[in-house]
């Protein structure tokens, strides 16, 4: 199949180690100001995968990101405070990284050439029709990623992508594919640049906009937030006292403690009038 790997273009800048620092990081700058108007442009597209998404979740299925290398790594990042940030059962949004999530630091990019491992590491999840499979990758040919969306597929599994490059063969897998184009990267091929940006911009999109959509979030509070420490409380508190408007600091934090949050606590009050 040829496409075109935009990703992995030459840079626009020559003889980079001739800049000063100032010329470099101003370069960067401007090359990152390029991201969100390329995200914009996937609104379309995006806005669709996370439509598929949310139903998938409301119907009692799971998400499940499946990425390699930075993107990878990336989407790991982003699933691992939903629990936490919106207080959602741990599990109901996954991320599969070649390698092993365990493993996040170690930076195993041999792994992303293995053409098993990734619908493996489904299957060990119990990946089901219920659920809904999203491939990461900038160059939208990893292996690792390809050959799992097409065992995917094949089981009538939802499938959705995130890649840099139009026409790639991983978003053909997909049945909501995202292409957001950056363009070529300020180091030539170094994909951790600007499309690791995009990609976690379109990451905060997809979480956000879900767990809104799915009722964790309230007004524009995270009226679920888990009470794992100090700061946390202290938030939760004080959101808690102007919700419910409660004067006393103690009495709604030991309201809060009572019941585990500040949604359970608005619904406790909301019972007794």
């Amino acid at each position: 199949m040829n496409m075109l790997k935009v990703t992995e273009e030459p840079s626009p800048y020559r003889h980079l180690e001739k800049m000063t620092i100032e010329e470099i990081t101003a370069r960067i700058n401007q090359e990152d100001k390029l991201v969100a108007l390329a995200v914009e442009k996937a609104l379309p597209s995006l806005n669709l995968l996370i439509g598929a998404v949310v139903k998938k979740l409301k119907d009692g299925g799971r998400m499940f990101y499946l990425g390699a290398g930075s993107g990878g790594r990336l989407s790991v990042l982003d699933v691992i405070e939903m629990p936490t940030t919106y207080g959602v059962p741990k599990g109901m949004m996954n991320a599969v990284l070649a390698g092993g999530t365990e493993r996040l630091v170690e930076a195993l990019e041999e792994m992303e050439d293995d053409t098993e491992a990734g619908w493996r590491q489904l299957q060990e999840l119990q990946v089901s029709k219920n659920d809904i499979v999203i491939g990461i990758s900038a160059s939208g040919t990893t292996p690792y990623v390809l050959s799992g969306l097409q065992e995917c597929r094949q089981r009538g599994i939802l499938t959705g992508c995130i890649v840099s490059n139009p026409g790639s063969p991983i978003a053909a897998q997909a049945d909501f594919p995202v292409e957001v184009i950056t363009g070529p990267e300020f180091i030539s091929g170094s994909t951790r640049m600007k499309c690791g940006t995009a990609q976690k911009m379109i990451f905060d999109i997809i979480s956000t906009t879900t767990m809104i959509q799915i009722g964790r979030v309230e007004d524009n509070r995270m009226v679920n937030v888990a009470l794992i420490n100090n700061k946390i409380i202290d938030r939760a508190v004080k959101m808690l006292m102007a919700k419910a408007a409660i004067q006393n600091y103690e009495e709604a934090k030991q309201l809060l403690m009572k019941h585990g949050s500040v949604k359970k606590a608005l619904d406790h009050l909301s019972e007794k009038i």
